[in-house]
């Protein structure tokens, strides 16, 4: 890999506690399975990495990442999206922002079953009924666990016949109400894994304030 400086003292960020989440939040149906998504953590680790890199203190959440814990920066693990937005929470109590890379489930399974879910030959199974999660980031932005937090948000979007991946974008962030909002292009599996990543950040109203970067996910994470 790259040699990236240590994270020093001094640097723009210096005296600032930032949290990032990262990676993908798992749901589970049995002991044994879960609902969960293709997330790896590689932007919220670069975020987590280039944060401290410019003197931040970072707390990393990370939900079900296999990725190396960046110099100078605290890793909290986390499984499922109510550990997540527990974890988050509670770290954003001192922090001047959080950044939510995470990709966190939406629904979850309404019921788990303490045993392995059994194959019965010549039957069907049965339908999971699924029940919402709640919106982490909406409720960091409705209920700020400190005064002044700036709340950060991350939106994986896809094109459709209903519009353009900017123009989703754009209605999430009027929806989210995020101080920023990272809208990410995620078509044709763009964006998973450790591969190059393309973004543009709007502002609350839905404005365009930075972007459209493209580019390996340090490079967008700086």
């Amino acid at each position: 890999g790259h040699e990236h400086p240590r994270s020093t003292t001094d640097g723009p960020l210096a005296g600032r506690h930032v949290v990032v989440s990262a990676g993908g939040t798992r749901e589970p149906l049995d002991p044994v399975r879960f609902l969960g998504n293709r997330s790896t953590g590689h932007q919220g680790f670069a975020l987590a990495e280039v944060a401290a890199q410019r003197g931040a203190r970072v707390t990393l959440v990370a939900a079900n990442t296999a990725l190396p814990v960046p110099d100078g920066v605290q890793l909290v693990p986390v499984e499922t999206t109510a550990e997540l937005q527990d974890a988050v929470r509670a770290a954003s109590a001192d922090a001047d922002a959080v950044i939510m890379a995470a990709a966190v489930a939406d629904f979850r399974p309404a019921a788990l079953t303490e045993h392995k879910i059994k194959k019965v030959a010549g039957t069907g199974p049965a339908p999971i009924e699924l029940v919402e999660n709640p919106d982490i980031l909406a409720g960091l932005v409705a209920d700020r666990p400190r005064e002044g937090l700036l709340v950060i948000g991350f939106a994986a979007e896809t094109g459709d016949e209903h519009g353009s991946v900017l123009e989703h974008g754009r209605a999430k962030a009027l929806r989210k109400g995020a101080d920023l909002l990272a809208v990410n292009d995620v078509s044709g599996g763009k964006g998973f894994g450790d591969q190059a990543n393309a973004l543009t950040i709007l502002d609350a109203s839905g404005e365009i304030v930075a972007g459209p970067v493209a580019g390996s996910k340090h490079d967008v994470a700086g």
